[in-house]
């Protein structure tokens, strides 16, 4: 049986790009997926497929869906949908440079590029803001219960449903904070990172404690800090069986359930979001089996 693209397991690496694609209409866009999946071995490169981009091929996905906006008293958070999403990873930043130039290349003209992020890791896999980010990640067998999809998921086996947003960091709000507000903010001191058992209801992880909601609400973050010379922040990523776990960490942390809003917002935003399928792999290459109908 096909198996997962490996990535979705494994340490997020010094270097990535993220790369999201619009099909133009009436391309041979069955071609182009096929010269694709010769570049994704699902470890160096990861690919995932939108909700419109699996209709336009007249195929379905079980559990694919658009990625909801959501609107609270004082916050927007966007749908920004694509049709083709890629995480390409590496050590080496100029490789990845030109790897992304001949992905662009195969995929011409039936797919349009909309957003190139380049990503890297910093020190021991923080966020920009010194915090540790994934504390709470399921490893081994855990994390292949919470992220990949199995025989009786729906969707195909070694099928993974991720969910990408990129957030920006107002640093002028954040320095303005002090120390204990910061940790207050995230709910674990950033000089040793073990959680603050009186933080307040607002701090993230009190927001997203995976084990707190019912049904439990586990995926594995594989995001990295990103920067454009200007602005900067964290490109989230968060892979799961289903999106329903994501969506239920979201709609707490915008007040949907309580009215208490994630005290993350006080200085970071999402600026986009979108949803993806990632199909399973066979041989090293994608198995775009499922869009076979």
């Amino acid at each position: 049986m096909p198996g997962c693209q490996p990535a979705i397991l494994m340490p997020i690496p010094s270097s990535a790009r993220y790369l999201s694609f619009v099909a133009t209409p009436g391309a041979d866009l069955r071609g182009a997926l096929q010269a694709l999946s010769a570049f994704v071995d699902g470890r160096q490169s990861v690919a995932g497929l939108g909700a419109s981009l699996v209709a336009l091929m007249g195929a379905s996905v079980p559990g694919l869906r658009s990625f909801p906006a959501l609107q609270s008293t004082r916050l927007t958070i966007p749908s920004t949908p694509a049709d083709l999403w890629l995480w390409l990873r590496g050590e080496d930043a100029g490789e990845l440079f030109h790897r992304s130039r001949r992905i662009e290349a195969a995929l011409a003209p039936a797919f349009e590029p909309v957003e190139l992020v380049s990503a890297f890791r910093h020190g021991d896999g923080n966020d920009l803001s010194g915090y540790e980010d994934g504390t709470e990640n399921p490893r081994d067998d855990e994390a292949v219960a919470a992220a990949i999809a199995g025989e009786a998921g729906g969707a195909p086996q070694g099928s993974s449903f991720v969910a990408v947003q990129r957030w920006v960091h107002r640093f002028d709000l954040f320095d303005a904070m002090s120390r204990n507000e910061q940790d207050a903010a995230i709910g674990r001191r950033r000089d040793d990172n073990e959680e603050i058992d009186d933080a307040p209801p607002s701090a993230h992880v009190k927001r997203t404690a995976q084990e707190s909601f019912d049904p439990e609400a586990f995926v594995v973050r594989r995001s990295m800090p990103w920067s454009d010379g200007r602005r900067a922040g964290l490109m989230f990523v968060a892979f799961g069986r289903s999106f329903d776990a994501f969506e239920a960490q979201l709609g707490r942390m915008a007040g949907l359930e309580d009215g208490v809003e994630d005290a993350l917002f006080r200085f970071t935003r999402p600026e986009t979001g979108a949803y993806y399928w990632c199909p399973p792999v066979r041989d090293g290459r994608l198995d775009l089996s499922a869009l076979v109908r």
